[in-house]
């Protein structure tokens, strides 16, 4: 079962079950979760769950709800760790798909508490040591046998180990054979939202059903200052004494140290404490905990960033066969369409982009040919475009004026309320007149390249905004009449603004020339101005879609 468990506040401590569809969280008494805190509104959020999947939502609460410290904007998902703050009561949600098949080793026995630390005198944290010092060698304040054995320890058992799952609760294995003074161990991890989460707990006793609250006082400052601590009698230990999840449990003594890569980012911190007084932790066990937490750092590091390169390995499959399936939504081949001849070329800059081209054959035996490109790239853009497609084959096949389907599809894409826009251009080729009809949302007009190499690019006073901003517009169209020889160039912002290693851009004006220069051939024109755009930017990467169509008419 999914929980929410208050981490301060007047509950803290107090596990909620989210055994419902909705669990709504306020000052309300009628609410499942009342938090009895003056800021917080009456019906202040709500969590909203199936079983599986869980997310949070703000119920226009006067200071809003906040999910890992960024403040949440309509429904957002939730996964297990991550913190819910209501003004400033604090609660760790726990998704019960990661509730530990076993007793003693989990984090579902942990959370983070908040707590504000005071700086007075008669601290008792007994001994400091920074963890930086000891990255590059084995320390000595500790007997060369401990030392020794613990390194061959814990380098043994994690030594062969690339899983967290494997790795976290072998780290507290290894700890507890050599402290064996301790009660209770912890691991903590930022996760990808930079916060602090419990990753694994150890207890010693196996009866025990403890829920360990780890203070974010220590672990805040261990990590910021990348030095270990050994705290004698926790308890009353004046730096920490406003904090609650130290002295609920009374411990007696405690160490704490930094998980350090080796960039010198702590990513984590591992502790070990002491209930038992008469068992204290002395300033050798810290220089020992400090060497057992370096192997330990690097073996979960290396664990990090195989299941990081694990996950990029899925990311990569999925892209791939989204590359496949966009490559569907373009077209497979030229037109055949009598007296005309065709040109496409479509490169994304990543392996999936915005930029769309299609051909669209029309109920009255037209052929419409389309250019398009979606604000920025990548899978966003690439899913737009594909909506894109299905929508303007719909409005011009249902429109036979090109002007108003492309109205049409300019209110249909404003429906998404999405914050992207799209530059489209349209041009209508009636194959029996050889007139074409040309509708521009935004983008660059066409080149119209005559028999005799003049050019001129139609439409470009009736170009309207792009598509997507704003609905109602009223969209017009341009029509010339192509003779034998002519032709179009449609193209997107990709190849004019490709860029070489000074950042000049390759600009339209240069466009213009290759365009004027070439042989008039649709694929003259096409493969000189790729291969010149090539040349330009040779040595520096792709950084938008290209995507260019030209065709004439024979």
């Amino acid at each position: 079962m999914a929980f929410l468990t208050a981490n301060n506040g007047p509950q803290a401590g107090r596990r909620y079950e989210l055994d419902r569809p909705e669990s709504v969280l306020g000052r309300h008494p009628e609410c499942d979760v009342v938090i009895d805190v003056g800021a917080v509104s009456r019906y202040h959020c709500k969590v909203v769950g199936d079983g599986v999947r869980f997310s949070v939502e703000d119920l226009n609460s006067r200071n809003g709800t906040f999910l890992n410290e960024q403040v949440t904007e309509g429904r957002r998902l939730l996964e297990h760790g991550n913190l819910i703050r209501v003004c400033d009561v604090v609660f760790t949600f726990h998704d019960h798909e990661q509730t530990p098949s076993s007793s003693d080793d989990s984090s579902f026995r942990a959370v983070m508490v908040d707590d504000d630390s005071s700086d007075s005198g008669g601290s008792m944290i007994m001994s400091k040591l920074d963890v930086r010092s000891s990255i590059n060698g084995p320390l000595l304040a500790a007997s060369a046998e401990a030392k020794l054995s613990a390194l061959v320890e814990i380098t043994r058992s994690l030594s062969n180990t690339l899983s967290l799952d494997t790795v976290l609760p072998e780290v507290l294995d290894s700890l507890f054979r050599i402290f064996v003074q301790a009660d209770r161990g912890f691991v903590g991890m930022l996760n990808e939202s930079g916060v602090l989460v419990p990753r694994w707990t150890k207890l010693r006793r196996e009866d025990s059903d403890d829920t360990i609250r780890v203070s974010r006082t220590i672990a805040k400052q261990v990590m910021d200052t990348k030095e270990a601590i050994l705290s004698t009698d926790a308890a009353s230990d004046v730096r920490f004494e406003m904090s609650q999840s130290i002295a609920d449990f009374r411990i007696r003594s405690m160490m704490c140290a930094p998980l350090v890569d080796s960039d010198q980012n702590a990513f984590g911190i591992l502790q070990i404490d002491t209930l038992d007084q008469r068992q204290r932790f002395r300033e050798g066990d810290l220089d020992l905990l400090v060497g057992t937490a370096g192997q330990a750092a690097i073996a979960i590091n290396n664990a990090r960033l195989h299941e990081k390169s694990l996950k990029q390995r899925v990311v990569e499959r999925d892209l791939q066969l989204a590359r496949e399936v966009q490559q569907v939504f373009l077209p497979q081949e030229a037109p055949d369409l009598p007296d005309y001849t065709f040109y496409s070329y479509y490169r994304a800059a990543n392996q999936i982009g915005g930029d769309y081209y299609d051909y669209v054959p029309l109920p009255n035996r037209n052929l419409a040919v389309i250019v398009a490109d979606v604000v920025g790239h990548g899978v966003a853009a690439a899913m737009l475009m594909a909506k894109l497609s299905a929508e303007a084959r719909y409005c011009l096949a249902s429109e036979p004026e090109p002007a108003v389907a492309v109205t049409k599809l300019n209110n249909r894409m404003c429906q998404l309320n999405l914050d992207r826009f799209v530059t489209f251009v349209l041009v209508v080729i009636n194959p029996q007149t050889h007139e074409a009809t040309i509708v521009n949302a935004g983008h660059m007009a066409p080149m119209y390249r005559r028999a005799d190499g003049t050019l001129e690019e139609p439409g470009q006073d009736d170009a309207r905004i792009p598509l997507g901003i704003m609905d109602g517009v009223e969209y017009q169209q341009a029509s010339i009449t192509l003779q034998t020889g002519e032709s179009l160039t449609l193209y997107t912002d990709g190849l004019d603004e490709a860029a070489n290693a000074a950042g000049e851009q390759y600009s339209i004006e240069r466009m213009r020339e290759r365009v004027k220069a070439s042989d008039g051939t649709p694929a003259g024109i096409g493969e000189d101005l790729i291969t010149d755009i090539r040349a330009h930017i040779t040595g520096c990467p792709q950084d938008d879609d290209m995507c260019l169509v030209v065709f004439r008419r024979d």
